[in-house]
C-alpha cells in the first residue's frame, strides 16, 4: 500500500539457490507490547506472518553471496533514522563490473545531447540499461526484501539462459531494505515515525535521500517498488501492478511512460500466471490475473502526487511501478519474485524502444516541446528572489532543487522580467531543461482536482513555494540576463551593530536560532508582532547567528515586548494506529523549530501527569483516547476506563494550573471536545480531503507573521462552529470567498467558507488548530503557527 538499536539474533529464511521460495511457514506471531530494542518476529499490523529474513541476518547473507560471485558489488550507502545500514547491491556481468562510472557518464549524455544519445543507442545495441528494484519501503511488507534477496542470489550465481539474457542487457541495482527500522520494529514507518513512501517531494529522511541519490546516480530505465498487501480488488485478481487510474499528474510526459508501462505490467502478470501451479494457497490457485488499476478500475489508485517512490522516479525518466503482493507469506514472496522477473524480461526484450522514449522525455524538456500539454502550462522560467535579511528559506529551496537534478542559475546583474525588476543574485530555474517535469511539479501552484475524480489515494497539493514560504514567480517570456550556474548555496549568518538585536519571526531557522539562544541561557523578548529581541552582547550570540544563516541587526526593543522562556514540550505519542504515527509530522516540525520535545503515550500521561512540562500538544487521531480499540491498536491507547479518567483529570489539571494545550487537526480537536477542554462544535471534511486553502489570520500573537489572504494546508479539514466559538478568540478563518480552496481535493466544502479554523478558548490556554501546520515536513511556512502558540503568553 500506497536509537541505534541492538538487534537480537534470529533465524533467517533459507534462500534456496534457483528457487524463489522456502518450504516452511512459521506459526503466527504472538504479541506483547512492542520493545523497540528487539527485532520482531512478525507484525501486529499484518493478519498473517511467516519466517521472513531478519534484518540482522541480511548483511552477512549479502557478503556470503558476494564471495560466491564476480558479478556482485555490495555497499552500505548510509544509515537509517535509527542508525541501521542501508545496503545496496549492484549486479552486472563481469565485463561490466568496473565500468559503472563510464556507463553512468554515458547516461548523463541524455541530459546534454539527447539526440546524440538516441543515435548512439541505435548504433550500439549491446548497451546496458540500469534497472532499480526497491525493497520493502514499508517495514511490515516483509516479502519485498525477501524476494529481492532471492533475486540477488539468482543473478549472482545462476547461469541459465534467462539469467544470462537479463544480465547481458541490464545492470540491476537493488536497494535491499529501504526501511531497516521498520523491518526491525515491524512497523510501516521508519524510526522517526515517517512513512517513507510519502516523503519523496520533501525528502526529510535519510532513507529517502539515499534512494534519491541512487536514482540520480543511475537514472534507471525501470523502477520497481515492492509492497503488500492487495487482494480481491477485483474478483480473482490477486495483487496489484501499476500503471494507475486517473488523475495523472500533468507534469509527466505520460504518453511516453504509458506506452511501455502498461505492456510491462501485463508482462509481469503473465509471468505470475505462468507459475500458478507453484503457489500453495487457494487464493493464488484460483486467481485469474492481477489487478492493474488502469485496466481494471476508473479511480482510486492514482499516480498524481510525487510523494510515492515510483512516481518520483518517473520524473527521472523511469518506467515506475508499485508492485503489491497479495499476502504476507511465502506465496507472497513467490508472487513478487515472478512479477519482478516478468518486468526484467520485458525490459530486456524492449530495451531499445524503452530507452529511446526515456531519452525523448528529456529531449522534450530541453527543447521546451511538450506536445500533450496546453501552451503556457510550463512557464519559460521561475524567478526566485532572495530576502537579504533571511535568505534561509530560498537557500533551502535552491539546494533542494539542485539535490533533485534540477538546474538552477543565478543572475549576474539586475534584470527585468515581465515588468518587474529583480536584483543581482536572484535565482532562476529555466524550464528548457531535461527534468522540466520535476522542476514544474515542485514549483507550480497546483490545481483544484475535486471535480476530476471522486477520490484520491493521498495528498493532492504540495506547492513548495507556498508551503515552504519562498517566492517563485512563473514567467511566460524569455528572461534575458547573464547567469552563472549554481552548484550549491551556503549562507553564513552575521551580527551587525551594537545592539539590542532584532531576530525577525521570518522562518524556521529564525525560530530555531531563538530556541538555541534560550537553551544557552540568553534572554530573549518577543513583541506582539512575533519579532524577537535580545540585549546580549554580539560575541555571545555570534556563533548561533552564524549557524542560522540570518543577518541580524540592531533595533530598539518595543516597550511591550515580554521575556520568553525555554518551553518544555510534551507531545502525545501515537505508537502506530492505522499503521502510522499520526503525530510524527508535528513532532518533526517542533524539532526543526528547535524545541526539545518529549513523546508521551496516553498511558504515560494517565500515570505520570504533565507536571514536568509547559506545553502539551495533541496531534493526531481521536482514537488515542478511545476505549474501543482493535487488538492491533490497543497497546497504543488507553487500556481501561480508569486510565481514561486519569488521563482526562491530568490534562484538565495541567490546563487549570496554566499549562498550554494545543490541538492540531480534526482528530485532536474532536478529542479535546471529549475531554471537556472546549465547548465548540468540531466540524470536519472527509478523510480524503486535503489541499492548500486561503486563510485570513488575525496577525498577532499566535498568528504573528501571517496576515489576510494568506495560506494554510488541510488534511481532513476542520473548522469550529456553535455557541462556544462566541466565547473564543478567533485567530484565523478560512477566507470568506467561494475560491478559498486553492489546490487539492475537497468536495462539499462550502460550509467551511469563512468559518474559524484556529481558535483560543477564553479563560484557559487551549488552542485548537484546524489546519495541519506540521504535515510530513511539507509545511515549513506554517511551522511558526506552532512556535507562535508555544511562545504566546
Amino acid at each position: 500500500m500506497k536509537k541505534k538499536a541492538m538487534i537480537a539474533g534470529a533465524v533467517a529464511v533459507g534462500l534456496l539457490t534457483g528457487a524463489p521460495w522456502a518450504n516452511v511457514l512459521a506459526d503466527p506471531a504472538k504479541w506483547t507490547n512492542v520493545n523497540t530494542y528487539e527485532e520482531q518476529d512478525g507484525s501486529k499490523f499484518n493478519s498473517e506472518n511467516y519466517d521472513f529474513t531478519k534484518f540482522s541476518k541480511i548483511g552477512a547473507k549479502l557478503q556470503e553471496i558476494a564471495k560466491q560471485s564476480n558479478r556482485v558489488k555490495v555497499e552500505v550507502r548510509g544509515t537509517s533514522a535509527d542508525g541501521h545500514p542501508l545496503y545496496v547491491v549492484t549486479i552486472a556481468d563481469p565485463e561490466t563490473q568496473g565500468k559503472f562510472g563510464k556507463i553512468q557518464a554515458l547516461r548523463k549524455q541524455m541530459f546534454k545531447n539527447p539526440q546524440k544519445a538516441q543515435d548512439w543507442i541505435a548504433a550500439n545495441p549491446e548497451f546496458k540499461t540500469p534497472i532499480m528494484i526497491n525493497g520493502s519501503i514499508h517495514g511490515t511488507e516483509f516479502v519485498g526484501s525477501d524476494a529481492v534477496l532471492q533475486l540477488i542470489e539468482r543473478f549472482a550465481t545462476q547461469d541459465d539462459a534467462v539469467t544470462k539474457s537479463i544480465l547481458g542487457s541490464n545492470i540491476l541495482i537493488f536497494n535491499v531494505v529501504q526501511n531497516p527500522d521498520g523491518r526491525v520494529n515491524a512497523t510501516r514507518f521508519n524510526g522517526a515515525g515517517i512513512d517513507l513512501n510519502r516523503d519523496f517531494i520533501t525528502q526529510s529522511q535519510p532513507e529517502t535521500r539515499e534512494t534519491v541519490d541512487l536514482i540520480k546516480e543511475w537514472n534507471p530505465m525501470v523502477f520497481l517498488d515492492t509492497h503488500g498487501y492487495v487482494k480481491n480488488y477485483a474478483p480473482n485478481r490477486q495483487g496489484l501492478i501499476e500503471p494507475c487510474t486517473p488523475p495523472h499528474n500533468p507534469n509527466y510526459e505520460y504518453d511516453l511512460y504509458n506506452k511501455w508501462a502498461y505492456k510491462q505490467a501485463e508482462a509481469m502478470e503473465a509471468q505470475i500466471m505462468s507459475d500458478k501451479a507453484g503457489f500453495t494457497g487457494s487464493l493464488y490457485q484460483n486467481m485469474e490475473g492481477v489487478y492493474i488499476p488502469q485496466r481494471n478500475d476508473s479511480a482510486g489508485w492514482d499516480d498524481y502526487p510525487p510523494i510515492f517512490t515510483p512516481m518520483y522516479a518517473m520524473y527521472h525518466g523511469a518506467y515506475g511501478h508499485t508492485l503489491e503482493t497479495p499476502t504476507n507469506d511465502l506465496d507472497g514472496v513467490r508472487w513478487m519474485y515472478n512479477a519482478i522477473m516478468g518486468a526484467l524480461q520485458f525490459a530486456t526484450q524492449n530495451k531499445q524502444g524503452m530507452i529511446t522514449d526515456q531519452i525523448e522525455m528529456f529531449k522534450r524538456g530541453i527543447n521546451f516541446d511538450h506536445p500533450f500539454h496546453k501552451e503556457g502550462f510550463f512557464p519559460k522560467a521561475y524567478v526566485l528572489p532572495v530576502d537579504p535579511k533571511d535568505p534561509t528559506v530560498t537557500y533551502k529551496a535552491v539546494n533542494h532543487l539542485l539535490n533533485n537534478d534540477i538546474e538552477v542559475v543565478q543572475a549576474a546583474k539586475s534584470f527585468t522580467a515581465e515588468g518587474k525588476t529583480y536584483p543581482q543574485g536572484t535565482f532562476l530555474v529555466k524550464m528548457d531543461q531535461a527534468k522540466a517535469g520535476l522542476a514544474n511539479t515542485m514549483l507550480w501552484d497546483g490545481e483544484d482536482i475535486t471535480n476530476d475524480t471522486p477520490a484520491m489515494y493521498d495528498i493532492s497539493a504540495w506547492s513548495l513555494p507556498e508551503l515552504w514560504g519562498f517566492q517563485a514567480t512563473a514567467v511566460q517570456t524569455d528572461v534575458n540576463v547573464v547567469t552563472t550556474k549554481v552548484n550549491n548555496v551556503t549562507g553564513s549568518g552575521s551580527v551587525s551593530g551594537k545592539g539590542p538585536y532584532l531576530i525577525p519571526n521570518s522562518s524556521v531557522q529564525a525560530v530555531k536560532l531563538v530556541n538555541t539562544l534560550l537553551q544557552q541561557g540568553v534572554e530573549v523578548k518577543r513583541d506582539a508582532k512575533g519579532s524577537f529581541y535580545t540585549t546580549a552582547a554580539a560575541n555571545t550570540i555570534s556563533a548561533a547567528v552564524k549557524a542560522s544563516g540570518l543577518q541580524i541587526g540592531t533595533a530598539a526593543v518595543p516597550a511591550g515586548a515580554a521575556s520568553i522562556s525555554n518551553v518544555k514540550v510534551a507531545i502525545l505519542k501515537d505508537g502506530g494506529m492505522g499503521k502510522q504515527q499520526s503525530h510524527a509530522g508535528t513532532k518533526l516540525a517542533l524539532k526543526r523549530l528547535g524545541f526539545q520535545v518529549t513523546e508521551m503515550t496516553p498511558v504515560e500521561v494517565a500515570q505520570q501527569g504533565l507536571g514536568a512540562y509547559d506545553a502539551f500538544v495533541y496531534s493526531g487521531t481521536a482514537s488515542l483516547i478511545s476505549l474501543s480499540l482493535s487488538a492491533a491498536n490497543k497497546e497504543f491507547g488507553l487500556q481501561d476506563q480508569a486510565q481514561y479518567d486519569a488521563f482526562q483529570a491530568n490534562v484538565n489539571s495541567f490546563v487549570s494550573r496554566g499549562g498550554k494545550y494545543i490541538a492540531v487537526g480534526a482528530g485532536a480537536s474532536t478529542a479535546s471536545k471529549t475531554l471537556g477542554l472546549t465547548d465548540d462544535t468540531i466540524m470536519a471534511g472527509g478523510s480524503n480531503s486535503n489541499g492548500i486553502v486561503k486563510v485570513n489570520y488575525e496577525g498577532t500573537g499566535a498568528t504573528a507573521g501571517y496576515g489576510q489572504k494568506d495560506i494554510g494546508f488541510v488534511y481532513r479539514p476542520a473548522w469550529f462552529t456553535g455557541s462556544g466559538v462566541q466565547n473564543d478568540k478567533v485567530l484565523a478563518t478560512y477566507a470568506n470567498t467561494t475560491d478559498f480552496f486553492m489546490a487539492g481535493h475537497w468536495a462539499n466544502r462550502s460550509s467551511a467558507q469563512g468559518q474559524p479554523v484556529m481558535v483560543k478558548e477564553q479563560g484557559k490556554d487551549v488552542t485548537l488548530i484546524g489546519l495541519e501546520p506540521g504535515f510530513r515536513d511539507h509545511t515549513d511556512y506554517l511551522f511558526r503557527l506552532l512556535s507562535n502558540t508555544l511562545f504566546e503568553k
